[in-house]
């Protein structure tokens, strides 16, 4: 298993981190925990030592089953990394009972990876002001807490504002070849490079986006190793970057387990030539979008109810990775019958209004109709 020297902690995990948000389920939704256990089993076998979960993962199930699948192993002879939901925080007190409730659900007196989840602007002042990041450093002046650090999305700006704001043990971006100008992406990358703080890499296969292509491009990955899967590129491009010391899977059966343990056992960074293919690929899916929208939402709120960039949002995301599978719970859920491009009454007032003269009511119908079809790959 590929090993990651942390020169800040002084500590060293394994590249591969088990990410535990996304265990394979029964009929009822509930957590499968034979088959979960196993795989988890399976991994640790193998030599991975990080283990990450979350308050909420699994509908507050993660935690408590994490907890108890991990009590057969030596307490020091893995990482186990969790994080604070901050948007349950409204007091130091919140923080100090969800923390304890934790350290309960997960049947340990410490953590080593812990986590403020999910920062953006809005919450970093919040936590800030409230005193609940004084409050996790004490949890780590105790030693309840090892490593004290972040998860985020938000913008590359707000990024640097937060990194740069204390001294942070490690953090964790999401990043993957697609994703490199999104959220923090290669620039936080380097700003935490320069800065000497651990970076843990979360959505490295983009929610599994790039793990399953139409064959135009599937092939190219196939020219290159014929027994290698798809997502193994999207690992190795993440792996290949130095300041990168964990990288989490989320994985749901024991074959992606398998398969991501033969990633790591005897990892390659890629070489030049893939490298160069997994360019090209990422040209041929970015020539792929439907049309110029931004999300700028200068075009809302829509009369009828339509959430213009997010039809227009799950359209492009359709055809650049050929899969409905990638937009099925977006479109089916996210936005659902009401907001869906079908309820356009074509009144014109958000083409008034969008700055990138989009022809929204004409491509607001070819939305509705490429995604009824659903012909892509399922």
């Amino acid at each position: 298993m590929e090993k990651r020297r942390l020169e800040k902690l002084g500590i060293e995990t394994s590249l591969l981190g088990f990410g535990c948000m996304r265990f394979p389920t029964d009929k009822e939704g509930k957590i499968d925990e034979q088959k979960a256990e196993a795989m988890l089993d399976e991994a640790i076998a193998a030599g991975v030592n990080y283990i990450d979960t979350a308050y909420p993962y699994h509908n507050g199930e993660s935690e408590p089953f994490v907890g108890r699948a991990l009590k057969k192993y030596d307490r020091k002879s893995f990482y186990l990394a969790t994080k604070l939901p901050v948007w349950l925080v409204n007091t130091v007190e919140d923080a100090e009972r969800l923390f304890n409730e934790q350290l309960e659900r997960l049947q340990t007196e410490y953590i080593d990876f812990y986590l403020l989840h999910a920062m953006n602007k809005e919450r970093w002042d919040a936590m800030q002001k409230l005193g609940v990041v004084d409050y996790c450093q004490k949890l780590k002046d105790e030693g309840r807490v090892k490593y004290l650090g972040f998860s985020f999305h938000d913008s590359y700006e707000v990024f640097e504002e937060i990194l740069t704001a204390r001294e942070w043990d490690f953090c964790q971006i999401q990043l993957n070849y697609m994703d490199t100008e999104e959220q923090a992406g290669m620039r936080g990358y380097e700003l935490t490079e320069k800065m000497g703080v651990p970076l843990v890499i979360m959505e490295p296969i983009k929610g599994g986006s790039l793990a399953a292509f139409a064959e135009d491009i599937t092939g190219k990955l196939k020219e290159l190793d014929a027994e290698a899967s798809t997502a193994s590129f999207a690992l190795r491009w993440v792996g290949t970057l130095p300041n990168v010391k964990v990288i989490l899977s989320g994985m749901s059966t024991m074959e992606q387990v398998q398969d991501n343990l033969h990633t790591f056992k005897d990892f390659k960074p890629l070489s030049e030539k893939e490298n160069a293919t997994i360019e090209e690929i990422v040209s041929i899916i970015k020539s792929r979008v439907q049309n110029g929208c931004t999300g700028c939402r200068y075009c809302m709120p829509c009369p009828a109810g339509v959430n213009i960039p997010g039809c227009f949002s799950a359209w492009n995301t359709y055809h650049m990775y050929q899969n409905y599978n990638v937009v099925r719970w977006n479109w089916e859920h996210d936005l659902g019958d009401k907001a869906q491009a079908k309820n356009c009454i074509e009144c014109g007032k958000c083409e008034a209004q969008c700055p990138q003269k989009i022809a929204i009511r004409e491509d607001l119908k070819k939305v509705q109709i490429d995604l009824d079809k659903k012909e892509m790959m399922l």
